[in-house]
């Protein structure tokens, strides 16, 4: 998604350091112990039949997104007979909230609009239907590490609608000052932090944040990490995998050498840094542009946008920093309609040009990441035209992981533990280690069956 001011589709610009708290600890409150696998559980098989999908039908939408009213009002009137009615919903742990006890009470909406990190939630509370028919119908739409985001052990429960990749910002002016050279590796990342700082002793290249777990998490995916995995209802958890340590002892050690800030995110000293040349880059997202514009707007025309520095050279790779999927009830009396309305919703041209105009999001599906809707750059990047085909291709090699039902858990925890580590220049690899014991320990309060523990 493109993360503005008024954005949809993911995280906002300033709501999500609470992102999914106590979403986990709803889930067990409500999880039915036939519900304890990762896929769906016993409620798939007294769903509804699908029906026709061309019948009769009036859909009910829970969502978030910008302006999607707009959208909706470009199906109705070709679909008069299949009429959807937009009901606006708060995201996150409200939305969820509030779709669970909908679900118990029988009366869900049709259609589930839900971040990635949340859809697991869903699914073991049987909530989500099982598309993977539908999936497999237009799952050339789609690059294979989307698909990665929505699917869970071989089912599919969501349908991709907005992605946010991750790409580098950095103060192009502020370069060409200091005579520095675009890092295209981890390794040139870290270089250059150091010229920065013997340039300018109150500047930094960048900020580690501990308040940003989901943003840790996309740099873990873009280092090779899978955190979860689910194998008929026991899950293995691996956030202390080889592939995170490494990347957390890179930043651990460039912060306690003093090189990175580890200041946190999304503060008015942070903002304040953005914008007066304290912090010459940001590893985020294709929506960064619009937050920028937000918080540093007298730098417009000053930054630019290139992929992530790679750990591999030879292999261009980038995680997800946000993004949701739309998703249908496993009781709607509507699925084949419902199923229709997401298909076109998700991959219908016209749809996806609606939801980046009026929406400000950033499509899932690769026709629509060639929208001509984004054929002009972000306001704050005038500099740079081809902002967007560059984001596109991008796009193309990001790849995300499967997330666990008690996502918020580990969010949370790694706020605490990566805080109090910058604070004491400890080992982030300790703090990755203590985060995976965190987790596993929380999954098994709730009585998930977890491998190894």
């Amino acid at each position: 998604m493109l993360r503005d001011k008024t954005n949809s589709g993911g995280p906002q610009q300033f709501g999500r350091r609470t992102f999914l708290r106590g979403v986990a600890g709803i889930g067990a409150a409500v999880t039915l112990p036939a519900l304890l696998s990762a896929c769906g559980g016993d409620e798939e098989a007294s769903a509804p039949p699908k029906g026709d999908p061309d019948a009769p039908a009036n859909l009910t939408f829970w969502t978030w997104t910008t302006n999607i009213e707009k959208v909706v009002d470009i199906w109705n009137a070709k679909n008069p007979t299949q009429k959807v009615t937009v009901s606006r919903q708060a995201q996150g742990e409200e939305l969820i909230t509030k779709v669970l006890t909908a679900h118990r009470a029988g009366n869900a909406p049709d259609l589930i609009h839900a971040e990635y990190q949340a859809l697991p939630v869903l699914i073991t509370n049987g909530v989500t239907a099982d598309l993977t028919e539908l999936a497999g119908t237009i799952k050339g739409e789609f690059t294979e590490g989307t698909w990665g985001l929505t699917s869970f052990g071989g089912t599919t429960h969501a349908i991709p609608q907005d992605v946010g990749p991750m790409m580098l910002y950095y103060r192009a002016d502020l370069f060409d000052k200091h005579g520095l050279t675009v890092p295209k590796t981890w390794d040139e990342f870290a270089a250059v932090a150091r010229q920065v700082r013997a340039k300018d002793s109150k500047a930094y290249l960048a900020t580690f944040s501990s308040g940003d777990p989901g943003w840790f998490a996309g740099l873990a995916e873009q280092a090779g990490a899978n955190w979860w995995a689910n194998d008929n209802g026991t899950w293995s958890v691996t956030i202390n995998d080889e592939p995170t340590k490494k990347m957390a002892a890179f930043w651990g050690g460039l912060v306690n050498e003093g090189v990175l800030s580890g200041k946190p995110m999304y503060t008015p000293e942070w903002n304040k840094e953005m914008s007066d040349g304290t912090l010459l880059a940001w590893p985020s997202a294709i929506w960064g542009a619009g937050v920028l514009e937000g918080v540093a707007p007298g730098t417009k025309g000053k930054w630019a946008m290139t992929a992530m520095p790679q750990w591999d050279s030879a292999s261009a790779t980038t995680g997800y920093w946000g993004g949701s999927a739309t998703a249908i009830s496993a009781k709607s009396s509507q699925r084949a309609q419902a199923e229709k309305f997401v298909k076109w919703l998700n991959t219908d041209p016209e749809a996806t040009s609606a939801m980046i105009k009026e929406g400000g999001i950033y499509p899932a599906a690769i026709s629509g990441q060639s929208s001509p809707a984004l054929s002009a750059p972000p306001a704050m990047m005038p500099n740079q035209p081809t902002f967007y085909a560059d984001a596109a291709a991008i796009a193309k090699t990001a790849r995300g992981f499967s997330w666990a039902p008690n996502v918020n858990v580990t969010y949370s925890s790694y706020s605490d533990l990566f805080a109090k580590a910058i604070a004491d220049k400890a080992d982030f690899g300790a703090a990755v280690d203590q985060l995976q014991a965190a987790s596993v320990a929380d999954l098994k309060k709730q009585g998930f069956q977890v491998k190894g523990a």
